[in-house]
Formats: structure tokens, sequence, C-alpha cells
């Protein structure tokens, strides 16, 4: 049995690694608001020691929060080793506004500290305490590298951390930490070789799983195989270019805004679609606005919206990693009418469920993990240079309860999705409590106006609000002469 422990990361988890460049870090990350509750000191300050003590009592529920990457010789590929020099004080932070703080000023800084890369020398994650702000709030800023966990595995991050009472749960003493010994650089490196012998193996059973996932039909066969067939034929192919799609800084600007889940559901019963179709329709508005703004005609523009999608099934709840598709949605943005806008949207994308296009990009993802790190390497980074898309739109279900850090309750909690090079903004969204809150991240320079960008998203959903509303109005006119025509 050996005397050391590490894990190998994934394909798709590496790639986050080789994507990060000095100008495109590769961290997710949030802002949370917190009502101070319990938490407030006599002098306004917020205990700071009880959040750390509540997340250093849920740290061995998350293992890889006390592990850093350790790297195989000559490969561009990394492990998962425990850090034995671990101190939970350097991953969680205190800093403070100068009082009162608001709002734009939280934002500020939620930017200056996204853009900060994370330390590959020690685990790859840290956590802000930020106090100070108006109205009897403070904020807690999170970081993960993407390289960890992906939309849903960070939602379910955020339930570890963060608790369903109101009270300030009394916590017991976590278990001991006791860090693994690491293998050796020749270790890692003899393990590497005998994967590599075993990878003919490892594609026939990976196949038989596919087969058998397809419940052995021919017809399903086909369909995973032309699904990935697209797909890759999709990723080939460059999406027109936009003043969003230049080269990007190392400086970052945030901004959110949010919204009731309640609206969005009205617009998707009055107008058809998913409520993934209603954020993208929304998107599709905000974006024809932005580019009029900039002197663009959006009619003939081929803009496209690269949607992630989970793979995770039922019983991966929990872990870490990336367990995550794509799709990759064209905006009608020729389209003047925010109802041909969604039912544009939602034609597509009942195409790409009928293709199994998310299954496509998910066999592309196995077929990596046959491939040589060098040269999946040398893929991602081109990959970058042409990007087959104009925009990531990152959509994530979170719980609809209220949540608490030590008994303080969180108000709002706003996504952050990182940009890659000729990428200058990314949205992200996560339902929370009964409402849907969008981050928006931004390069400093490629999109000086975000605020204008996000006002161009909030009309976009009062139009199509408006639509809605004239919609279901008419419908309504109409259901009662047709319930008396029935009776006559």
């Amino acid at each position: 049995m050996p005397r050391y422990a590490y894990d190998r990361l994934s394909a798709l988890d590496n790639s986050f690694l080789v994507l990060e460049k000095p100008t495109a870090y590769m961290h997710v990350a949030s802002t949370m608001i917190f009502e101070a509750g319990p938490l407030r000191r006599p002098d306004g300050g917020i205990d700071a020691d009880a959040v750390r003590e509540r997340i250093g009592a849920q740290l061995h529920k998350i293992p890889r929060y006390r592990q850093k990457l350790a790297w195989i010789p000559f490969e561009q590929h990394a492990v998962w080793v425990d850090d034995d020099r671990f101190q939970l004080d350097y991953h969680v932070r205190h800093t403070s506004l100068p009082r009162p703080g608001s709002d734009e000023q939280l934002k500020r800084l939620s930017a200056r500290i996204m853009q900060q890369h994370l330390d590959r020398e020690r685990p790859l994650w840290e956590i802000w305490i930020v106090e100070g702000l108006e109205g009897d709030r403070f904020a807690l800023v999170s970081k993960v590298h993407h390289c960890m966990v992906d939309g849903v595995s960070g939602v379910d991050l955020m339930k570890v951390l963060l608790s369903l009472s109101p009270e300030p749960e009394a916590l017991s003493d976590p278990p001991r930490f006791v860090p693994r010994p690491a293998p050796s650089p020749i270790e890692l490196m003899r393990h590497e070789w005998m994967r590599r012998a075993g990878l003919p193996l490892a594609a026939l059973r990976d196949l038989r799983h596919l087969l058998r996932e397809a419940e052995e039909t021919r017809r399903e066969v086909v369909s995973r195989l032309r699904a990935a067939a697209e797909t890759l034929g999709a990723t080939l192919r460059s999406a027109s270019p936009t003043p969003l799609n230049r080269a990007i800084g190392p400086h970052r600007r945030f901004d959110w805004m949010a919204m009731d889940l309640a609206e969005v559901k009205a617009v998707r019963k009055a107008l058809g679609g998913s409520l993934n179709d209603v954020v993208l329709a929304v998107v599709t508005g905000a974006v024809r606005r932005f580019l009029e703004r900039r002197g663009m005609r959006p009619h003939g523009l081929d803009f496209r919206v690269m949607a992630p999608v989970s793979v995770r099934a039922a019983d991966e709840s929990g872990a870490l990693g990336n367990r995550v598709s794509a799709w990759v949605v064209p905006l009608p943005l020729g389209e003047d009418d925010p109802a041909a806008q969604l039912a544009a949207i939602a034609a597509h994308t009942a195409e790409l469920k009928e293709s199994k296009s998310a299954i496509g990009a998910e066999v592309l993802t196995q077929v990596a993990e046959w491939t040589p790190s060098q040269l999946l390497a040398l893929g991602a980074r081109n990959a970058t240079r042409l990007l087959p898309f104009n925009l990531v739109v990152t959509n994530v279900p979170g719980p609809q309860i209220p949540m608490y850090m030590a008994g303080a309750r969180m108000t709002e909690t706003y996504p952050h999705v990182p940009l890659v090079d000729n990428l200058g903004l990314g949205i992200a969204l996560l339902s929370y409590a009964g409402r849907i809150h969008w981050g928006f991240n931004a390069d400093w320079d490629v999109v000086p106006d975000l605020d204008r960008f996000v006002a161009d998203t909030q009309e976009a959903l009062a139009e199509l609000l408006r639509v809605a509303q004239s919609r279901a109005a008419a419908e309504s006119k109409r259901a009662p002469r047709g319930r008396r025509s029935e009776t006559t």
C-alpha cells in the first residue's frame, strides 16, 4: 500500500490551470451580503472570529480546502496533495470599507479582490470578511479556483459553509487534521507512465460505459456520436467580432443587479420557454442596446453565448470538481420584438436538447482524458485566440430558503465568472430565496461603461415584462368569451 496519497485532476479541471494567464485568472467568486445580526460587535464592527470559527469547523467536510497542487514532472498536469502547513488565517481574511460603505464601494473592492491571482503554493481559495457596509450589513467575498468547483458544486459548497438555522449553532470540535504524505516527483512520474500504459484499456472501458449508458441501442449511440461531432464543429467556427471581444488586461469591473424570480416565471408563463430561455432573451435585449450605443448594427451579427450545462448526476451532489458541459446558443439580435427573441431562443435550445448537445460535449470531455497533457495544454491556449462564442452566461439554481452565517442572514449573493482573452464580459446568475442575482464581470478597459450595460439589462427585462403582461391581459380577455360560447 502506498505511503502517500494524491488525487489526479481531471482533464477538464486541469484545463482551468492551463488557461490561467497574468491577465486572466481562473477562479470563480461571489459577493455575499448579510445582515449583521448577532455578529454585530458593540463598537459597530463584525465578529470576524465567529465567522472564522464557523468556517474552520466545517473544513473537515471539504477536504480539498486543505489540499494544494503538485505537478507531475515533464507534464502540464497537476495532482492534489495535503497541505502540511495549512493555516486558516491565511485563507480567511478581514477588511473594512470606510464607514458608511456603499454598495458601489463594495463592488469596487470586490473587483480588486477578485482580480488578484490565488497563490498556487497554497490551497486555492480565500474568503474575505468585509465590514463597514451601510445599513448594518457586512459582506463575504469568496474566491475558489475553477479547477476545484463548477457552479453547482459551488452552491453545494455554500450550503456547507452556511446554515439553515437563524440561531448561531454551538460548534463541536472538528476532527484533527493530519496531512497525509505527498508523493515524490519520481513517484508521480512513475504513476503517470503506468497510467499512460493503461490508456488503451481505459478508453475501451469508457467506450463500454458510453454504450451501456446508451442502453445498447444503435439509435442512441449514433445520436451521441452525432452530438459530439456537432459540438466539435460548433467550436471550430468563430463568432462575429464585437466590441466585447478584444484582448483583456489584468483589471476588472464588477457590478450586479437582482430581479424577482416570480417576474421571470410570469414571462415564461405568458410567452413560453424555460427560465434559462427568458434569461437569454433578457441578455439579447441588453446586448442589442449595448452594441447600438457603440455604433454597431446588430442585424446580421453571428453573436453566440456559451451557456454551461451541468451533467452532474444526483449521486454526485456535494462532490467538488467540474461536471459541466456547454451549449453554444446564437442570440437573435436581428429581432426587434422581445417575444420573437424569446421564441427563437426557446426553439434553438429545444433543438439542442433533442440533439443531446450537452452529452456530445461530455463525450469530448471523456476523450480529453485519453489525450496527452501537453497536447491538451496547447489546444486550450490556442482556443482562446479563436473563441466560438462572444459571451458566457451561466445560470445556477441556488437555495430558495434563507441561509445564515453564524446566525447572520444572507440577503443577497452575486456570482462572478472569470474571463479569458478576447472575452471582455461574463455574466453569472444565481437564484436565491425568491430572487435571481446577476453578477457582471468585465475587463476594466473593454467595458468601461459596465454600469450602462447593467441598466440595459434592467431595461430589457422591463420591456419583456411589458410584452408578457400585455399578452397575459389579451389572453384573459379572450378566455371569458370562450367560456360564454360554450354555454350558449
